[in-house]
Protein backbone atom coordinates (compact mmCIF):
# COMPACT_ATOMS: atom_id res chain seq x y z
CA UNK A 1 0.00 0.00 0.00
CA UNK A 2 1.39 3.42 -0.87
CA UNK A 3 1.79 6.24 1.59
CA UNK A 4 -1.10 7.99 -0.22
CA UNK A 5 -3.53 5.85 1.75
CA UNK A 6 -4.33 6.07 5.40
CA UNK A 7 -6.91 3.43 6.31
CA UNK A 8 -6.63 -0.18 7.42
CA UNK A 9 -9.46 -1.50 5.26
CA UNK A 10 -7.79 -0.80 1.91
CA UNK A 11 -10.02 2.21 1.29
CA UNK A 12 -8.02 4.89 -0.52
CA UNK A 13 -8.03 8.29 1.12
CA UNK A 14 -6.60 10.99 -1.14
CA UNK A 15 -4.10 13.48 0.22
CA UNK A 16 -5.55 16.91 0.83
CA UNK A 17 -5.13 19.24 -2.10
CA UNK A 18 -2.14 21.52 -1.87
CA UNK A 19 -1.84 25.08 -3.05
CA UNK A 20 -3.37 25.88 -6.39
CA UNK A 21 -0.98 25.66 -9.32
CA UNK A 22 -1.39 29.37 -10.08
CA UNK A 23 -0.49 30.27 -6.50
CA UNK A 24 2.64 28.13 -6.67
CA UNK A 25 3.59 29.68 -10.00
CA UNK A 26 3.03 33.18 -8.61
CA UNK A 27 5.22 32.34 -5.63
CA UNK A 28 7.96 31.14 -7.99
CA UNK A 29 7.68 34.34 -9.97
CA UNK A 30 7.31 36.91 -7.18
CA UNK A 31 8.50 35.04 -4.08
CA UNK A 32 6.40 33.46 -1.33
CA UNK A 33 6.99 36.32 1.12
CA UNK A 34 5.78 38.88 -1.41
CA UNK A 35 2.69 36.82 -2.28
CA UNK A 36 1.94 36.25 1.41
CA UNK A 37 1.16 39.97 1.69
CA UNK A 38 -1.75 39.53 -0.70
CA UNK A 39 -2.56 39.77 -4.37
CA UNK A 40 -5.30 41.11 -6.61
CA UNK A 41 -6.82 39.28 -9.56
CA UNK A 42 -7.40 41.54 -12.56
CA UNK A 43 -8.33 40.69 -16.12
CA UNK A 44 -5.57 41.55 -18.59
CA UNK A 45 -8.20 43.27 -20.72
CA UNK A 46 -8.22 46.25 -18.34
CA UNK A 47 -4.59 46.91 -19.34
CA UNK A 48 -4.96 46.07 -23.02
CA UNK A 49 -8.08 48.22 -23.40
CA UNK A 50 -6.88 51.22 -21.38
CA UNK A 51 -6.77 53.51 -24.41
CA UNK A 52 -10.10 52.24 -25.78
CA UNK A 53 -11.65 52.90 -22.39
CA UNK A 54 -10.23 56.43 -22.44
CA UNK A 55 -8.41 56.00 -19.14
CA UNK A 56 -5.38 58.14 -18.42
CA UNK A 57 -2.61 56.57 -16.30
CA UNK A 58 -3.82 58.12 -13.04
CA UNK A 59 -7.42 57.05 -13.62
CA UNK A 60 -6.22 53.51 -14.31
CA UNK A 61 -4.14 53.60 -11.14
CA UNK A 62 -7.17 54.71 -9.12
CA UNK A 63 -9.27 51.88 -10.58
CA UNK A 64 -6.52 49.36 -9.84
CA UNK A 65 -6.32 50.57 -6.24
CA UNK A 66 -10.09 50.28 -5.85
CA UNK A 67 -9.93 46.77 -7.32
CA UNK A 68 -7.27 45.84 -4.76
CA UNK A 69 -9.85 46.51 -2.03
CA UNK A 70 -12.53 44.44 -3.81
CA UNK A 71 -12.11 41.01 -2.24
CA UNK A 72 -15.55 39.53 -2.75
CA UNK A 73 -17.98 39.92 -5.65
CA UNK A 74 -20.87 40.44 -3.26
CA UNK A 75 -19.19 43.15 -1.20
CA UNK A 76 -18.19 46.44 -2.75
CA UNK A 77 -14.84 48.02 -1.83
CA UNK A 78 -14.88 50.89 0.66
CA UNK A 79 -11.35 52.28 1.09
CA UNK A 80 -10.83 55.63 2.75
CA UNK A 81 -9.80 58.45 0.44
CA UNK A 82 -6.79 58.98 2.71
CA UNK A 83 -5.63 55.40 2.09
CA UNK A 84 -6.03 55.79 -1.67
CA UNK A 85 -4.23 59.13 -1.57
CA UNK A 86 -1.35 57.62 0.38
CA UNK A 87 -1.00 54.67 -1.99
CA UNK A 88 -1.17 56.90 -5.08
CA UNK A 89 0.98 59.76 -3.75
CA UNK A 90 -1.89 62.16 -4.43
CA UNK A 91 -3.87 64.51 -2.23
CA UNK A 92 -7.28 63.39 -1.02
CA UNK A 93 -8.80 66.13 -3.16
CA UNK A 94 -7.02 64.81 -6.26
CA UNK A 95 -8.30 61.30 -5.51
CA UNK A 96 -11.80 62.72 -5.08
CA UNK A 97 -11.58 64.49 -8.46
CA UNK A 98 -10.31 61.38 -10.25
CA UNK A 99 -13.08 59.27 -8.73
CA UNK A 100 -15.64 61.91 -9.76
CA UNK A 101 -14.27 61.76 -13.32
CA UNK A 102 -14.47 57.95 -13.27
CA UNK A 103 -18.02 58.17 -11.99
CA UNK A 104 -18.98 60.66 -14.71
CA UNK A 105 -17.51 58.30 -17.32
CA UNK A 106 -19.53 55.39 -15.91
CA UNK A 107 -16.68 53.31 -14.47
CA UNK A 108 -17.61 53.58 -10.80
CA UNK A 109 -20.53 54.62 -8.69
CA UNK A 110 -19.96 56.16 -5.28
CA UNK A 111 -22.33 54.99 -2.59
CA UNK A 112 -22.39 57.09 0.56
CA UNK A 113 -22.18 55.13 3.80
CA UNK A 114 -23.35 56.48 7.13
CA UNK A 115 -23.31 55.15 10.66
CA UNK A 116 -25.97 56.51 13.01
CA UNK A 117 -23.60 57.63 15.78
CA UNK A 118 -20.55 58.49 13.70
CA UNK A 119 -22.14 60.07 10.65
CA UNK A 120 -20.58 59.70 7.21
CA UNK A 121 -17.85 57.11 6.77
CA UNK A 122 -15.87 56.04 3.70
CA UNK A 123 -17.78 55.65 0.46
CA UNK A 124 -18.49 52.30 -1.04
CA UNK A 125 -17.51 51.95 -4.70
CA UNK A 126 -19.54 49.97 -7.19
CA UNK A 127 -17.28 48.83 -10.04
CA UNK A 128 -20.12 47.36 -12.12
CA UNK A 129 -19.61 50.06 -14.76
CA UNK A 130 -16.00 49.01 -15.31
CA UNK A 131 -16.99 45.34 -15.44
CA UNK A 132 -19.73 46.05 -17.99
CA UNK A 133 -17.43 48.16 -20.17
CA UNK A 134 -14.87 45.33 -20.21
CA UNK A 135 -17.58 42.79 -21.05
CA UNK A 136 -18.66 44.99 -23.97
CA UNK A 137 -15.12 45.18 -25.37
CA UNK A 138 -14.28 41.51 -24.77
CA UNK A 139 -15.82 40.13 -28.00
CA UNK A 140 -13.82 42.57 -30.13
CA UNK A 141 -10.54 41.76 -28.37
CA UNK A 142 -11.33 38.02 -28.53
CA UNK A 143 -12.06 38.21 -32.27
CA UNK A 144 -8.74 39.93 -32.98
CA UNK A 145 -6.88 37.42 -30.78
CA UNK A 146 -8.54 34.48 -32.58
CA UNK A 147 -7.74 35.99 -36.00
CA UNK A 148 -4.11 36.43 -34.98
CA UNK A 149 -3.98 32.83 -33.71
CA UNK A 150 -5.43 31.54 -36.98
CA UNK A 151 -2.89 33.56 -38.98
CA UNK A 152 0.00 32.22 -36.87
CA UNK A 153 -1.30 28.68 -37.41
CA UNK A 154 -1.69 29.23 -41.17
CA UNK A 155 1.77 30.71 -41.66
CA UNK A 156 3.34 27.69 -39.93
CA UNK A 157 1.90 25.25 -42.50
CA UNK A 158 3.99 24.12 -45.48
CA UNK A 159 3.03 25.86 -48.69
CA UNK A 160 1.73 29.00 -46.99
CA UNK A 161 1.47 31.93 -49.33
CA UNK A 162 0.51 35.35 -48.04
CA UNK A 163 -2.47 36.97 -49.65
CA UNK A 164 -1.56 39.61 -52.19
CA UNK A 165 -1.87 43.04 -50.75
CA UNK A 166 -4.24 45.33 -52.57
CA UNK A 167 -2.40 48.11 -54.31
CA UNK A 168 -3.65 51.63 -53.84
CA UNK A 169 -5.83 52.72 -56.70
CA UNK A 170 -4.94 55.83 -58.52
CA UNK A 171 -7.54 58.05 -60.01
CA UNK A 172 -6.99 59.15 -63.56
CA UNK A 173 -8.56 62.23 -64.97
Amino acid sequence: MSDDTSTDDDEVTPKPAGKAKTTRQSEKKWGADVMALGFCVLPSLIFRAQRRLGLNPTQLAVLLQLADFWWDQGRKPFPKKADLADRLALSERQVQRHIADLEKAGFVKRIERKVSRRGKISNEYDLTGLVEKLKTLEPQFREVAEEAKARRKAVAKPGYRPAAKASPTTATT
